[in-house]
């Protein structure tokens, strides 16, 4: 019983507190030209492997795009309000999940496949970014759809145009 008093302390402490919980987040996908039907719904959720990144798109062409996220919320000018890759510590573009930071951008999310019909999706974790604190918190910054393939050439992939934007939002804890 002598670390008894120890036991107490967290089971009391967990019983204040209530359970973890883990942020959640979403960006709404519109167009970025007038006319164009590009659009989209992600869903962002910490989870322990990391950030979980949920996106399903319609209304765009066949075949590969790239995906990315950007340093800034902003949809304006065709997409470019939401600036460059987010790329916190200044290296080469590549694809997060295998590259890691040292070597890919924070916000380098690879590409999406979209089937015949204009529909596609994409189901992704990044280990140690997260929805707010600390270096690779993605709130208020932007998902970016571009018109073509990202081929990891630098500086940003070759991805042409950004054809569908949407700022990340907190949406719950």
């Amino acid at each position: 019983m002598r670390h008894g008093w120890r036991v107490a302390v967290v089971v009391v402490m967990a019983l204040w507190c209530g359970p973890a919980s883990a942020e959640t987040g979403e960006a709404v996908l519109g167009a970025t030209q007038d006319g164009s039907l590009e659009s989209g719904d992600v869903v962002l959720s910490d989870t322990p492997d990391g950030l979980r990144i949920v996106v399903h798109v319609t209304g765009v062409s066949p075949g590969k795009h790239g995906l990315h996220i950007h340093e800034f919320g902003g949809c304006g000018d065709a997409g470019k309000g939401a600036g460059g890759h987010f790329n916190p510590e200044g290296v080469q573009h590549g694809y997060l999940p295998t590259d890691g930071f040292g070597q890919a951008h924070a916000g380098d999310l690879g590409n999406i496949e979209v089937e015949q019909d204009g529909t596609g999706a994409l189901d992704i974790t990044l280990r140690g970014v997260t929805i707010s604190g600390g270096n690779y918190s993605v709130a208020g910054r932007a998902i970016i759809l571009h018109a073509k393939e990202d081929d990891f050439g630098q500086p940003t992939g070759n991805a042409g145009g950004r054809i569908g934007c949407g700022p990340i939002a907190i949406t719950g804890s």
